[in-house]
């Protein structure tokens, strides 16, 4: 089976986890992607949708799905989103997308995290991805010094800007041994925004499809 068919399995899962009435926070991505389709597919009967990216927006749209800002929300029920790496923890780096500070904002702002993702995305440990950091575009060369200092190897994403108006560092070859602790020293660092290490805030549950159907850790 096609890692495209687990993503799907996976997506379609999260379902069982949205309540009729539910506002729903949904993330980015190609898994995120098939969730929304199941969500617009489905007979439940959500109250609407906040959306972490304009990408997932349009598409939350497309499907017919009512828009709603966080603002005027309060805190939601859950929130569904994928990852680029997640280890049996729960601890996540995500952001390949570029839509990482929204996701840490909508994750925190929720009461239930539910993290979808193929087998692949399974790690015993996070860094082997680049880790996004989302830097305002002044702090940019700054921020990837202090990378260096911590064992990294940033690469800017040139050409990229996040719907934030920032740019991204990808730290490559970074040793995230204790996750938490990485994430609150990159937040410290003046001039980032937001780092794509999920660990402060991990999900509450992972749902990993493979050829074995759907696990839930």
């Amino acid at each position: 089976m096609s890692t495209e068919k687990y993503k799907k399995q996976a997506a379609e899962a999260a379902l069982e986890y949205v309540e009729d009435g539910d506002i729903v926070g949904v993330g980015t991505g190609s898994t995120v992607n098939f969730f929304i389709d199941a969500l617009a597919g489905t007979n439940k009967r959500i109250a609407g949708a906040v959306s972490s990216s304009e990408a997932s927006t349009q598409r939350l749209q497309s499907r017919g799905i009512e828009l709603m800002q966080l603002n005027s929300t309060g805190d939601l029920p859950v929130y569904i989103d994928g990852a680029d790496e997640a280890t049996r923890h729960r601890h996540l780096i995500k952001g390949g997308g570029g839509a990482l500070t929204r996701e840490k904002i909508i994750a925190g702002a929720s009461r239930r995290f539910v993290c979808i993702a193929d087998e692949s995305k399974l790690v015993g440990a996070l860094g082997a991805f680049p880790l996004p950091v989302e830097v305002i575009p002044f702090a940019r060369s700054f921020v990837a010094r202090q990378m260096v200092r911590l064992g990294g190897q940033p690469a800017w994403r040139e050409g990229f800007v996040t719907d934030n108006g920032n740019e991204i560092i990808d730290v490559h070859h970074l040793e995230i041994s204790e996750p938490g602790k990485m994430e609150q020293k990159i937040n410290n660092i003046p001039g980032v925004v937001s780092v794509g290490i999920f660990a402060l805030r991990p999900a509450d549950v992972l749902l990993i499809a493979g050829a074995d159907g759907v696990r839930e850790i």
